[in-house]
């Protein structure tokens, strides 16, 4: 799959992303920030890398690459599983795994992926958790924190 193809779904996801998430509210307000920073960020995010994707193709000039689907429809699984199983796994669980199984997509190492997602997860929680007062899901965790 050419990196302007993956940057360009990459930036329509960011693009939904943000639509759906910026009119989230709670019915009732018990944190500064409120339930759309969570995702109006993570499109931020996507919405950047996909960007950088897609200068990258353009800077390279590199032509004549394919659309992996199933590489493309697996990615989506994985986020669809993730949105399933957050609740029940914790963000912290469910981001690392999530962030394994799509770095494995990319052919990363089982190792780097797995501190890598671990980090990830944990530092994500602190941040909206500790950091902004945006309540997420610990799933197994919750008995220890």
């Amino acid at each position: 799959m050419s990196d302007r193809t993956v940057g360009f779904f990459a930036l329509i996801f960011a693009g939904l992303m943000a639509w759906f998430g910026h009119d989230l509210q709670a019915p009732f307000s018990y944190e500064p920030v409120g339930p759309r920073a969570f995702p109006m960020l993570i499109a931020l995010i996507i919405a950047l890398c996909g960007a950088w994707l897609m200068y990258k193709h353009w800077h390279e000039h590199s032509h004549g690459k394919h659309i992996d689907w199933p590489r493309l429809l697996l990615m989506m699984v994985y986020i669809f599983g993730y949105a399933m199983l957050f609740e029940t796994l914790g963000f912290i669980f469910a981001t690392a795994i999530v962030t394994v199984l799509i770095g494995r997509l990319f052919g990363g190492t089982w190792g780097k992926l797995a501190i890598g997602g671990v980090l990830m997860g944990v530092l994500f929680f602190l941040l909206f958790d500790r950091a902004l007062d945006v309540v997420l899901p610990l799933g197994p965790l919750e008995s220890l924190l």
